[in-house]
């Protein structure tokens, strides 16, 4: 899930390997407040989806994200059930179509796309490249080629991207 737009001159990405029923996640929202806060377009925040066995409601919730990018409100919609994650636990896929009702999105539409799965290659190809370069927990970030691992511990994480993000700004090297 990105925020880019094909109209934009390249941006340095930061990935977020991300898992909606994840509690670290969730530790990590302010964090990618503030990053979006202070880059605004000009760092290209993408979520990327990391589901974790552990979790039984992430796929769904992964799945779920993507209906809400493609109804325009992505990062509303993960920014709110990452703020209940433990509302997600308790209820399931409801509470998923639930909080699109709450975004005014259209929630029978989220009810359509969790049965027949339309998301789920975008949610697969991101939980197989996350495997393929290392990621093994949520939140990790990538940036830059570097791979810092969000799931031990927040601190210092934020000042490393922003590190990163200004030099690659100015350098202009972008992505």
């Amino acid at each position: 899930m990105s925020d880019s737009s094909p109209d934009r001159p390249a941006a340095p990405v930061l990935d977020v390997w991300c898992e909606l029923q994840c509690p670290d996640c969730r530790s990590a929202l302010d964090d990618l407040r503030a990053l979006r806060a202070r880059y605004g377009d000009r760092l290209d925040l993408r979520l990327r989806h990391f589901p974790l066995e552990k979790h039984k409601h992430a796929f769904a919730a992964a799945q779920a994200a993507e209906e809400a990018l493609e109804q325009g409100k992505g990062w509303e919609y993960v920014e709110a059930v990452l703020g209940r994650v433990e509302e997600l636990d308790r209820k399931g896929e409801p509470f998923l179509i639930e909080v699109a009702r709450e975004l005014g999105l259209d929630a029978e539409e989220f009810d359509i796309a969790l049965i027949d799965g339309r998301h789920i290659l975008i949610v697969d190809a991101d939980q197989a490249e996350g495997k393929a370069i290392g990621v093994t927990g949520t939140p990790t970030y990538v940036i830059d080629g570097e791979r810092l691992d969000g799931g031990k511990s927040q601190e210092g994480l934020r000042a490393r991207i922003e590190e990163i993000a200004d030099r690659l700004l100015a350098d202009g090297t972008g992505a």
